[in-house]
């Protein structure tokens, strides 16, 4: 029920960001936060430096842990190819990355259907017993928001996938498919996860920990190369974002932002948030700085844009 409302939540809120970002012309955060937080649109770059810094530490050791458990290297390996391929992705640029994203998404659904499926055939029992011994509860309505909130706050960095859209039915169809393709996934992957509640949760990597339950050796390895994909281009994205509000400052002086500048930027990122990840630990990071930026961002990006967005997309007459 709590990802019914972040999959709603969702789609309204993409499609009343890509309708404003089609109409201000603004594909880079930067841009985008000034049309409805004007001069303070920094507010929101801080609060995304920090994200940015939280994922990238997130999928830095995650990425070492899947490469450790499915392979038996060295954490390392896997934290170190990670930077690389990521480097690889932003030193290339946009339509790289958008193809990059849209193909690996593919492969993604294909993955989680197929593990939904053969979780629910192999242990299909457990999960009923444990739905049937939970009661719903309460607080699924706010965590379904705070969840949404917090995803939500990728958005002003993905606009760059929306630039040729040149229509309003364009930008809200996709805002509204997008929250449905986002959420689904997560619906299919916390079913099948409800086959090893409540352990599950106390786990680093909890696809390792369902793996193991399910204890197919292929689709484990099919798994976590694809979720070490996904690692990839969620960096990739969220680091283009940084590299494209550069080139947007670096326009307006009519200077380029140099081609190099862009692998050196995301792999300095990386280096700053994998320390941190190290240090801090991968729950631990999750448990302190998820719930408190979740609020941030919900006070300084989908409440102003709701209200001061969805006024001036109200007013906007087509020409």
């Amino acid at each position: 029920m709590g990802l019914l409302v972040s999959g709603t939540v969702f789609g309204l809120v993409l499609a009343l960001s890509f309708e404003l970002a089609r109409i201000s012309k603004a594909f880079d955060y930067r841009q985008f936060c000034q049309a409805f937080l004007g001069r303070g649109w920094f507010l929101f770059e801080i609060c995304y430096f920090i994200q940015l810094l939280l994922v990238l530490a997130v999928i830095g050791a995650a990425a070492g842990e899947l490469t450790s458990a499915t392979f038996g290297l060295p954490p390392l390996v896997g934290t170190l190819a990670l930077m690389a391929l990521i480097g690889i992705l932003t030193f290339n640029g946009s339509q790289a990355i958008k193809r990059v994203l849209a193909g690996w998404s593919i492969l993604l659904y294909a993955v989680y259907i197929l593990l939904f499926f053969l979780a629910y055939k192999a242990l299909g029992t457990d999960i009923s017993e444990t739905y049937n011994q939970a009661s719903v509860g309460s607080g699924w309505l706010s965590s379904g928001i705070l969840y949404s909130g917090y995803n939500l706050a990728v958005v002003p960095a993905v606009l760059f996938v929306i630039a040729e859209h040149r229509k309003r039915r364009e930008t809200v169809g996709a805002g509204l498919i997008a929250g449905a393709i986002a959420v689904i996934p997560a619906m299919l992957f916390f079913v099948a996860m409800m086959a090893v509640y409540p352990e599950i949760g106390d786990q680093p990597v909890p696809a390792s920990f369902l793996m193991s339950a399910l204890d197919i050796t292929w689709l484990e390895f099919i798994f976590q190369v694809v979720i070490f994909g996904t690692f990839v281009e969620t960096g990739a994205a969220m680091l283009h974002a940084v590299n494209q509000r550069l080139a947007s400052s670096f326009a307006e002086r009519a200077r380029p932002l140099p081609r190099v500048a862009r692998p050196i930027v995301s792999i300095a990122f990386l280096t700053i948030a994998i320390y941190a990840g190290h240090a801090f630990g991968i729950v631990g990071l999750i448990a302190s700085g998820y719930g408190l930026l979740t609020l941030a961002f919900i006070a300084v990006l989908i409440v102003p844009l709701a209200t001061i967005g969805l006024w001036k997309i109200i007013k906007y007459e087509e020409s």
